[in-house]
This record gives C-alpha cells, structure tokens and sequence, in this order.
C-alpha cells in the first residue's frame, strides 16, 4: 500500500471522523501540526465564527485568539471584507459590533451619538 499523503489522510480521519485524529499529528489546535501558522488558523477561525452566526461572545473569543496570534485589527477586519461576498453582507455587518468590541472599539456608541461612521 502506498504512503498517503498527510493532507489525505486528514481529510480520511475527518470524514470518517477518526478517534484517534489527534494522534499521529493531527492536533486540532491552529500552528499545531498544520501548514497554517497560528495567525493564519486564528484569523479562519474569525470568518468560521462569522459565517456560521456565531454569538458575539464567540466572535469576540476568536478575535482576541487572532489578536494573540500576532494579527493586526486591520487584518481582522479585513476578514470581515473579504467574506462577506461570500456569507452575505447581512453576516459580516451583525457581526460587527461583536468584533468591534473585542478590538477595543465601541461602535455602537459612536453610531449613536454621531449617526454616521
């Protein structure tokens, strides 16, 4: 039998939903085992949140992950940007506040006093 392929064997593990998934490599934690350095998971795990309407306790979890990471505030509301043609826009903007709060930035007190951003 040939050598699968790590990225194939992944994806068996994850279909089958494997056990044994953590073992052999396959942590389930970003940076760990992955191609994907901890910044780059983190901030996937920030669209992931957005895409799937997740609590704004969620979003704000996974956006101080990304912040630990070494992501910028810019980067991630970029991602907010670049998912939304794809999750909708209606997603990214009830998110907003959610992240918002998690970078510190009180939008919806801003939009009330000023109307306007």
């Amino acid at each position: 039998m040939s050598q699968m392929a790590r990225f194939q064997e992944a994806l068996c593990r994850l279909a089958i939903f494997h056990e044994g998934f953590t073992k052999a490599g396959f942590e389930l934690g970003p940076g760990q085992g992955s191609a994907l350095d901890a910044k780059a998971a983190a901030l996937l795990q920030v669209a992931v949140a957005v895409a799937l309407r997740s609590s704004a306790v969620c979003l704000q979890w996974s956006a101080a992950r990304a912040l630990e990471a070494g992501a910028t505030q810019d980067e991630i509301t970029d991602v907010f940007l670049a998912i939304a043609p794809v999750t909708g826009l209606g997603r990214a903007v009830s998110a907003a506040p959610g992240a918002a709060t998690a970078l510190d930035y009180d939008v919806e007190a801003l939009l009330e006093e000023e109307n306007d951003c």
